[in-house]
């Protein structure tokens, strides 16, 4: 007779190998018909979890309930399907790092919306399923508040819909995929840093392989959005003080260079020779500095002007360091909110100085951004800059952006969690600081 836990063992174990077929099977259909997901899909193991609900990850891991992926294989494969590359995208846009101060239940509906957003618009026969009208409704309302349905942006308009509970309920039954409970835990955020070092490496790969294929004309363009998403998700964030450094331009300048000067055959000349150095000490050396650039600062009424200020003053104090400055600088300093209210050009550390004592808000009207890019536009074609390295524009993003890219390197510096950057051109860079980055005012 057949012991009885035995007999549950192997139906366990029967199970558990039915479920990795079911996984793989998923995982490689999906690559059949989606070969830029080649590394992503590879990126996750399996294990079978009996004490979670459904399924969910933690970056590294699948973590499957036997008893539900097998429901969920019954229903349809393409559930199973769309369910996997669900999870795949959670990772692969780092939905599971901590984000700031976030509402937990807000932020996992919203991360939900987002990719299933994504899913429901590549269509392809593997994961299509006809989106309900009370989906397609929910598409259609947040597109008219973004360009690209972003969890970020897809979590600022959750909250200014002021749902309520009932409401809330049907749109987490309507896009309810995973059980996100494994990003909260203790030994998830511990991982966070080789899990987004390693998911932005899958990320970057991803979309060098996508617009790769984009260039070949029989591609289809069904997976723009997802492009997009990629864009927007690997633009880089910087230290600031580093970022400033994009700027800087390699030029000579008149003075000592210690460091490729050699005492030694200085002084062997001197004492072997009357007094004749065998090399004279170089009287120019190439350095790093600053030339000319641009700073934009949204004056309008949406923007405070309290970090304003502050963000001039840590730039002013970037820029007043040693390494910062040629002996002459050519830097626009333009207040802008609809339209450009004020542009003063610093040609030296003194203007700074002074400028930043006696400086006041200007504008607090509405935002767009295209005047300040049409009046640096004029700069340019009026020969005012010698080589413009760049623009970086203070705002919290809710404005009109300019379509074009303009010859120079443009940055968009937000304030985390006080912007909304769903639009922010593919072009731009992002630098995203935190409001203790800034010095507080003495």
């Amino acid at each position: 007779m057949t012991d009885p836990v035995r007999h549950r063992q192997l139906q366990e174990l029967d199970m558990v190998e039915l479920c990795v077929r079911i996984l793989t099977a998923a995982r490689n259909e999906l690559y059949l018909n989606m070969h830029f997901l080649d590394i992503s899909l590879s990126s996750l193991g399996f294990e079978a979890a009996p004490s979670i609900p459904a399924l969910g990850t933690d970056g590294f891991v699948i973590y499957y309930n036997p008893d539900y992926l097998c429901g969920l294989y019954r229903k349809g494969r393409v559930y199973v399907n769309r369910a996997y590359l669900h999870m795949v995208f959670h990772c692969l846009f780092c939905h599971m790092d901590t984000r700031g101060k976030r509402a937990k239940d807000y932020w996992n509906l919203a991360c939900d919306i987002a990719m299933e957003s994504i899913i429901d618009g590549l269509y392809k026969k593997c994961i299509h399923v006809a989106p309900s009208p009370f989906r397609r409704d929910m598409y259609l309302r947040l597109a008219k508040k973004m360009k690209v349905l972003t969890a970020e942006g897809i979590y600022q308009a959750l909250q200014e819909m002021n749902l309520t509970e009932r409401q809330y309920g049907r749109l987490a039954a309507e896009f309810l995929v995973d059980d996100h409970e494994l990003w909260y835990e203790d030994k998830t955020q511990r991982q966070a840093i080789p899990r987004q070092s390693r998911w932005k490496d899958n990320r970057e790969k991803m979309q060098t392989q996508m617009e790769a294929m984009s260039q070949e004309e029989s591609k289809s363009d069904d997976e723009r959005t997802l492009l997009e998403q990629m864009q927007i998700e690997n633009r880089e964030r910087y230290d600031y003080r580093n970022f400033l450094r994009k700027f800087a331009v390699l030029k000579e300048e008149v003075q000592v260079d210690q460091d490729a000067f050699d005492y030694i055959y200085y002084t062997y000349g001197l004492e072997h020779y009357g007094n004749m150095p065998l090399i004279e000490p170089l009287e120019s050396k190439e350095i790093f500095r600053i030339e000319d650039f641009v700073i934009v600062v949204d004056t309008s009424m949406s923007c405070s002007g309290e970090l304003v200020k502050r963000f001039l003053e840590e730039t002013y104090a970037v820029l007043g360091e040693s390494e910062s400055y040629f002996r002459k600088i050519n830097v626009h300093i333009i207040q802008c909110d609809d339209q450009v209210r004020s542009d003063v050009r610093i040609t030296s550390r003194d203007q700074m100085a002074e400028y930043m004592k006696n400086f006041t808000i200007q504008g607090m009207g509405g935002t767009d951004f295209r005047p300040a890019f049409e009046y640096v536009g004029s700069l340019w074609d009026q020969g005012a800059f010698t080589k413009l390295k760049g623009l970086i524009y203070f705002t919290d993003g809710k404005g009109i952006y300019p379509v074009k890219k303009p010859p120079y390197d443009t940055a968009f510096v937000f304030i985390k969690d006080q912007y909304r950057d769903e639009s922010v051109p593919s072009w731009a860079i992002k630098l995203i600081l935190e409001e203790s980055d800034l010095r507080e005012e003495k």
